[in-house]
Protein backbone atom coordinates (compact mmCIF):
# COMPACT_ATOMS: atom_id res chain seq x y z
CA UNK A 1 0.00 0.00 0.00
CA UNK A 2 1.35 3.36 -1.05
CA UNK A 3 1.34 6.06 1.61
CA UNK A 4 0.34 9.60 0.83
CA UNK A 5 3.08 12.21 0.92
CA UNK A 6 0.64 14.84 2.21
CA UNK A 7 0.13 15.01 5.92
CA UNK A 8 -3.27 15.95 7.42
CA UNK A 9 -1.71 19.17 8.72
CA UNK A 10 -0.80 20.18 5.18
CA UNK A 11 -4.47 19.94 4.16
CA UNK A 12 -5.75 22.17 6.98
CA UNK A 13 -5.88 25.91 6.42
CA UNK A 14 -3.23 27.93 8.23
CA UNK A 15 -4.16 28.55 11.87
CA UNK A 16 -4.28 32.32 11.29
CA UNK A 17 -6.85 32.01 8.48
CA UNK A 18 -9.06 29.48 10.23
CA UNK A 19 -9.30 31.53 13.41
CA UNK A 20 -10.51 34.75 11.76
CA UNK A 21 -13.87 36.10 12.82
CA UNK A 22 -16.39 38.31 11.07
CA UNK A 23 -16.54 41.94 12.17
CA UNK A 24 -19.15 44.53 11.21
CA UNK A 25 -18.63 48.18 12.03
CA UNK A 26 -18.87 51.63 10.51
CA UNK A 27 -15.59 53.38 9.76
CA UNK A 28 -15.71 57.04 8.77
CA UNK A 29 -19.35 56.64 7.82
CA UNK A 30 -18.92 53.52 5.66
CA UNK A 31 -20.22 50.10 6.70
CA UNK A 32 -17.43 47.52 6.75
CA UNK A 33 -17.63 43.73 6.89
CA UNK A 34 -14.23 42.25 7.65
CA UNK A 35 -12.58 39.00 8.65
CA UNK A 36 -10.08 39.60 11.45
CA UNK A 37 -7.91 37.52 13.71
CA UNK A 38 -9.02 37.73 17.35
CA UNK A 39 -5.74 39.35 18.41
CA UNK A 40 -5.90 42.20 15.88
CA UNK A 41 -5.97 45.61 17.52
CA UNK A 42 -8.21 48.34 16.15
CA UNK A 43 -5.04 50.29 15.31
CA UNK A 44 -3.62 47.45 13.21
CA UNK A 45 -6.96 46.90 11.49
CA UNK A 46 -7.15 50.57 10.52
CA UNK A 47 -3.55 50.89 9.34
CA UNK A 48 -2.80 47.48 7.87
CA UNK A 49 -6.15 46.21 6.61
CA UNK A 50 -7.92 49.43 5.66
CA UNK A 51 -4.92 51.62 4.73
CA UNK A 52 -6.08 54.40 7.06
CA UNK A 53 -2.58 55.44 8.03
CA UNK A 54 -3.46 58.82 9.55
CA UNK A 55 -3.84 57.08 12.90
CA UNK A 56 -0.29 56.62 14.16
CA UNK A 57 1.40 53.80 16.03
CA UNK A 58 3.45 55.46 18.73
CA UNK A 59 4.22 53.54 21.88
CA UNK A 60 1.78 50.64 21.29
CA UNK A 61 1.09 50.69 25.06
CA UNK A 62 -1.59 53.40 25.36
CA UNK A 63 0.78 55.94 26.87
CA UNK A 64 1.26 58.48 24.06
CA UNK A 65 -2.16 59.02 22.44
CA UNK A 66 -0.85 58.96 18.85
CA UNK A 67 -3.35 56.20 18.03
CA UNK A 68 -6.42 58.05 19.34
CA UNK A 69 -9.61 57.60 17.30
CA UNK A 70 -13.26 58.20 18.11
CA UNK A 71 -15.51 55.24 18.87
CA UNK A 72 -19.15 56.26 19.11
CA UNK A 73 -17.83 59.81 19.50
CA UNK A 74 -15.53 59.08 22.43
CA UNK A 75 -11.73 59.21 22.16
CA UNK A 76 -9.96 55.88 22.73
CA UNK A 77 -6.45 54.54 22.27
CA UNK A 78 -6.86 52.18 19.33
CA UNK A 79 -3.69 50.28 20.23
CA UNK A 80 -5.32 49.06 23.46
CA UNK A 81 -8.56 47.69 22.07
CA UNK A 82 -9.15 44.63 19.99
CA UNK A 83 -10.92 45.24 16.71
CA UNK A 84 -13.55 42.60 17.54
CA UNK A 85 -14.54 44.60 20.63
CA UNK A 86 -15.83 47.32 18.30
CA UNK A 87 -18.52 45.15 16.71
CA UNK A 88 -21.41 47.35 15.54
CA UNK A 89 -19.71 50.58 16.60
CA UNK A 90 -19.00 53.81 14.74
CA UNK A 91 -15.26 54.49 14.39
CA UNK A 92 -13.99 57.87 13.19
CA UNK A 93 -10.36 58.41 12.29
CA UNK A 94 -8.60 61.62 11.32
CA UNK A 95 -9.49 60.81 7.69
CA UNK A 96 -13.19 60.91 8.55
CA UNK A 97 -13.39 64.33 10.20
CA UNK A 98 -13.39 66.63 7.17
CA UNK A 99 -16.52 67.08 5.07
CA UNK A 100 -15.21 66.97 1.52
CA UNK A 101 -12.75 69.85 1.13
CA UNK A 102 -13.96 71.51 4.34
CA UNK A 103 -11.80 70.72 7.33
CA UNK A 104 -13.33 70.02 10.71
CA UNK A 105 -13.10 73.19 12.88
CA UNK A 106 -10.48 71.53 15.10
CA UNK A 107 -8.37 70.63 12.08
CA UNK A 108 -8.60 74.22 10.84
CA UNK A 109 -7.76 75.58 14.29
CA UNK A 110 -4.62 73.42 14.43
CA UNK A 111 -3.51 75.02 11.17
CA UNK A 112 -4.49 78.52 12.29
CA UNK A 113 -2.66 78.18 15.61
CA UNK A 114 0.37 76.31 14.21
CA UNK A 115 -0.45 73.56 16.69
CA UNK A 116 1.89 70.99 15.22
CA UNK A 117 5.54 70.71 14.31
CA UNK A 118 6.49 67.26 13.10
CA UNK A 119 2.81 66.31 12.91
CA UNK A 120 3.17 62.77 14.19
CA UNK A 121 0.92 63.29 17.22
CA UNK A 122 -1.48 65.63 15.42
CA UNK A 123 -4.12 63.08 14.32
CA UNK A 124 -4.42 61.73 17.87
CA UNK A 125 -4.44 65.23 19.36
CA UNK A 126 -7.19 66.32 16.97
CA UNK A 127 -9.34 63.22 17.55
CA UNK A 128 -9.01 63.64 21.32
CA UNK A 129 -9.94 67.32 21.13
CA UNK A 130 -12.93 66.64 18.83
CA UNK A 131 -14.30 63.96 21.15
CA UNK A 132 -13.71 65.88 24.37
CA UNK A 133 -15.19 69.10 22.93
CA UNK A 134 -18.27 67.20 21.74
CA UNK A 135 -18.70 65.79 25.25
CA UNK A 136 -18.42 69.30 26.71
CA UNK A 137 -15.46 68.28 28.84
CA UNK A 138 -12.97 71.00 27.83
CA UNK A 139 -14.48 73.96 29.62
CA UNK A 140 -11.47 75.51 31.34
CA UNK A 141 -7.74 75.80 30.70
CA UNK A 142 -7.24 73.29 33.53
CA UNK A 143 -9.68 70.87 31.82
CA UNK A 144 -7.74 71.15 28.57
CA UNK A 145 -4.41 70.54 30.30
CA UNK A 146 -5.72 67.57 32.28
CA UNK A 147 -7.86 65.83 29.68
CA UNK A 148 -5.42 66.31 26.80
CA UNK A 149 -2.49 65.11 28.95
CA UNK A 150 -2.84 61.59 27.53
CA UNK A 151 -1.72 62.90 24.15
CA UNK A 152 2.01 63.52 24.13
CA UNK A 153 3.76 65.91 21.77
CA UNK A 154 7.49 65.28 21.57
CA UNK A 155 7.95 68.65 19.84
CA UNK A 156 6.34 70.51 22.74
CA UNK A 157 3.61 72.34 20.80
CA UNK A 158 1.31 72.21 23.83
CA UNK A 159 0.62 75.95 24.09
CA UNK A 160 -0.43 76.04 20.43
CA UNK A 161 -2.57 72.92 20.85
CA UNK A 162 -4.35 74.58 23.77
CA UNK A 163 -4.76 77.74 21.69
CA UNK A 164 -6.35 75.72 18.87
CA UNK A 165 -8.84 74.15 21.28
CA UNK A 166 -9.61 77.58 22.76
CA UNK A 167 -10.17 78.92 19.21
CA UNK A 168 -12.80 76.26 18.55
CA UNK A 169 -14.45 76.85 21.93
CA UNK A 170 -14.51 80.61 21.24
CA UNK A 171 -16.01 80.19 17.78
CA UNK A 172 -18.69 77.88 19.18
CA UNK A 173 -19.53 80.43 21.86
CA UNK A 174 -19.97 83.13 19.23
CA UNK A 175 -21.90 80.79 16.92
CA UNK A 176 -19.23 80.63 14.21
CA UNK A 177 -18.05 77.03 14.73
CA UNK A 178 -19.54 73.65 13.96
Amino acid sequence: MKSSTRSPAAEAPPAEESSKQRLSLRINGAEKQLEVAPWTTLLDLLRESLDLTGTKKGCDHGQCGACTVLVDGKPINSCLTLALMQEGRDVTTIEGLAKGDTLHPVQQAFIDQDAFQCGYCTPGQICSAVGLLAQGRLETEADIRELMSGNLCRCGAYSNIRAAIQQVKQSRNTGEGQ
